[in-house]
């Protein structure tokens, strides 16, 4: 087989491998080692500290673009604050789908708890435009920027919101941001009305956001689907309970993402290495063969 053959590999073989990397995995999940770093354990233990008198705001500021690394973390801190009986209000400020992954995150892990009940427990209060606006009028009531739920029934007959008015009523404040969006609810809410704020974020975002947890502006950080693996490892852990979510077969979650990540870098690695092997040899046999010419 000449040199020059492997060199130019039809590049349909690699696509092929890296399906077949990607796909088996998330199919048969692997279970590589997952490692906790300090930030994921941060947010994790804030939620550990937390009880049924506690009230918890989710923000989904993402879209159907990012839900593969965002997605998996949400739904692992609502199980956990689901499995502590912490109370949950749920809102949606991205306005590319936010509210859509609120809606699907809500509707995959509530049914798990059968014992909670909307409006007592949880509140999905809908989507609002303006993210800066927004945030700093829910600081004077929540009720000025949400006056009814996502299905429009007026926040005041709902016994969950009967209690959470503003930002004094909220212990915890999680965003999941795909841009901007995390910024602010750190830069805002947090600076201005002392809420603690925990984000999570896409692998990309990641880097900025470890300085505003240096900084102490926010309290926990999801970096991409590597701290979002994390998170369930914890979750799995500490809740033998809720293991079954992360053991369906065929279900894709953060650990097995990053099992189909891991073989991808691998397969990828080999490649490379394989490409400059290649490469190498061709470049001695042309200089020996000039050698002999000369």
């Amino acid at each position: 087989m000449r040199l020059e053959s492997l060199i130019n590999l039809d590049r349909r073989i690699v696509y092929l491998l890296i399906a077949i990397g990607t796909l088996l995995p998330v199919l048969m999940p692997i279970g590589f080692r997952v490692t906790t770093t300090a930030p994921v354990e941060a947010m994790f233990e804030k939620i550990e500290s937390l009880g049924p008198e506690d009230v918890v705001m989710i923000s989904f500021d993402y879209g159907p673009t990012t839900a593969p690394e965002n997605t998996p973390m949400a739904e692992a801190a609502l199980r956990h604050c689901f499995a502590r009986h912490v109370k949950v209000v749920v809102l949606a400020l991205f306005p590319i789908g936010g509210i859509t992954m609120a809606g699907e995150v809500l509707a995959t892990v509530a049914p798990e708890f059968p014992d909670l009940v909307y409006g007592r427990d949880y509140v999905l209060l809908g989507y609002k435009d303006g993210a800066q606006a927004a945030m700093k009028q829910m600081g004077v009531g929540i009720a000025n920027v949400f006056p009814r739920d996502n299905a429009g029934t007026p926040l005041e007959e709902l016994p969950l919101m009967q209690k959470v008015q503003t930002y004094a009523d909220v212990d915890l404040v999680i965003t999941y941001a795909t841009n901007i969006i995390g910024d602010y609810w750190a830069n805002l809410v947090n600076a201005q009305f002392g809420v603690p704020v925990a984000i999570g974020c896409t692998a990309v975002s990641a880097p900025k956001f470890y300085a505003f947890y240096d900084s102490r502006q926010i309290i926990g950080l999801l970096g991409g689907l590597k701290g979002a693996s994390e998170y369930e490892h914890l979750i799995v852990s500490h809740y033998p309970e809720l293991r079954p979510a992360y053991s369906q077969a065929g279900i894709y979650n953060a650990m097995r993402g990053m099992d189909a990540q891991t073989v991808d870098h691998a397969i990828i690695m080999v490649f490379i290495l394989f490409g400059n092997i290649v490469y190498f040899l061709i470049l001695r046999r042309d200089r020996r063969a000039s050698r002999r010419s000369a």
